[in-house]
């Protein structure tokens, strides 16, 4: 479904996309200036306006940034998947051996995808996925998705126990969290 909404005098085009699994309401931005707002199932849209209107500076920024990224030219074509997929692997086994002394975890296997808006997960089985992009970020942000991603093997959820799993490993996890959301 799409629709529009003006935010500091400009019209923005956006599309829902209803999920069943989503826990909350979720913005991405992307790099053809596409707004897609991700819709569980117990919201509505009506809380989609609000909540855009919410993050209407967070938007716009994005939106400025992919506009004025646009006439960038990338003259190394080393930031491909397939020439990444290896270093980001090796990154990530990097990460989750020095951090696994602290959490000592037991994981099945390393993947690494290349996901439009995930940066990482988990399996039920112990299977730890990782976006190659990581490879991008700088090393304490990749660090902490790894970690992240680490600690899930022990508590699946985002409860209290998982969030002590993760400051024993990062301390600074909050501010690791906002760098991340709000420049990545």
């Amino acid at each position: 479904m799409m629709t529009e909404i003006t935010l500091y005098d400009r019209k923005i085009p956006y599309s829902i996309r209803k999920s069943t699994r989503a826990k909350r309401l979720r913005i991405a931005v992307y790099y053809n200036s596409d707004v897609v707002v991700t819709l569980p199932h117990h919201k509505t849209v009506s809380d989609v306006e609000a909540y855009l209107r919410q993050k209407s500076k967070w938007i716009s920024a994005k939106l400025d940034y992919f506009r004025e990224a646009k006439g960038i030219k990338v003259k190394n074509q080393s930031v491909g998947f397939e020439q990444n997929k290896e270093r980001a692997y090796e990154l990530a086994l990097r990460i989750i051996k020095k951090f696994n002394k602290v959490c000592d975890l037991k994981y099945k296997k390393i993947t690494i995808k290349s996901h439009k808006t995930k940066w990482g997960s988990c399996s039920k089985k112990g299977n730890l996925n990782f976006n190659y992009r990581i490879v991008f970020l700088p090393l304490h942000l990749a660090q902490y998705i790894v970690v992240h991603e680490l600690c899930h093997l022990k508590e699946l959820s985002h409860g209290r126990k998982y969030w002590n799993l993760v400051e024993k490993a990062l301390p600074n996890y909050k501010n690791l969290i906002r760098e991340l959301k709000n420049n990545y």
